[in-house]
């Protein structure tokens, strides 16, 4: 029997998602049992490049298939997964199921950096974005997209970070490979608002502030601005006058 089919008819009885280490734990397994074929115990030891190739294979020929449904990998692990245009019969069917709260501008920024330049200590996460981490880094870590990876090598040997298994599922990523490449993010536009005033060096940026209008001398009513005082007129020769003491 064909690798291609049993990997197929194990990811769709399962209920969850299966790496290919687990695929090659159920070949064992099931070659260990008694009376098992010899067909059956030739997988035993099946490489898990075979499986990873197969698996590679299988997905391919149901995207060729055009099926309602395709196999993929998430953080992984494979699973088959339904079309994105049968979303609307599968919401009325199944329900709506809760989802996590999206992930504000901060903690994108944050994650981002974090994904690129893992691993990083929460001393230079501030230093790139300029600004405090600590309640964007309780928010990723609750969320299991942040994880400890060791302390650096450095002086006071601070915490760092990287991805969690989490991330990967959370952007729908295979491996950390499937992030965007540097140059890939350079090509996208980005539309920039016009006239921008640097606030604080390199940090932040803001429009400039409207210019207040003067109002023609001729227009001013001292009713508004109040009465002027007159300007006394200093003789040559004479002293300026004085405010009487108090």
């Amino acid at each position: 029997m064909e690798l291609k089919s049993i990997l197929e008819v194990l990811l769709f009885t399962s209920q969850k998602p299966l790496s290919p280490h687990e695929l090659r734990e159920v070949l064992s397994r099931a070659a260990d049992e008694e009376g098992a074929e010899e067909s059956v115990k030739a997988l035993k030891k099946t490489p898990i490049e075979a499986i990873t190739a197969a698996l590679e294979q299988l997905a391919l020929e149901h995207e060729a298939a055009a099926r309602s449904y395709r196999l993929v990998c998430v953080a992984g692990s494979w699973q088959f997964v339904t079309q994105p245009e049968f979303a609307p019969w599968l919401r009325s069917f199944l329900g709506v199921k809760a989802r996590p709260s999206r992930l504000s501008q901060p903690a994108l920024e944050t994650l981002a950096i974090i994904a690129y330049r893992q691993p990083i200590t929460r001393a230079e996460i501030e230093q790139i974005r300029g600004v405090a981490v600590d309640g964007v880094m309780g928010t990723l870590k609750e969320r299991h997209l942040v994880v400890e990876a060791g302390r650096a090598e450095v002086l006071g040997r601070p915490m760092q970070f990287a991805t969690g298994p989490a991330f990967l599922e959370y952007f729908g990523l295979a491996g950390l490979a499937g992030l965007p490449a540097a140059d890939e993010l350079r090509r996208i536009p980005v539309q920039r608002p016009e006239s921008l005033l640097t606030v604080d060096n390199h940090l932040t940026t803001a429009p400039p502030e409207p210019a207040q209008q003067e109002l023609p001398v001729e227009t001013v009513d001292p009713s508004v601005m109040g009465e002027a005082s007159p300007v006394p007129e200093i003789v040559p020769g004479t002293e300026a006058p004085t405010k009487p003491s108090v």
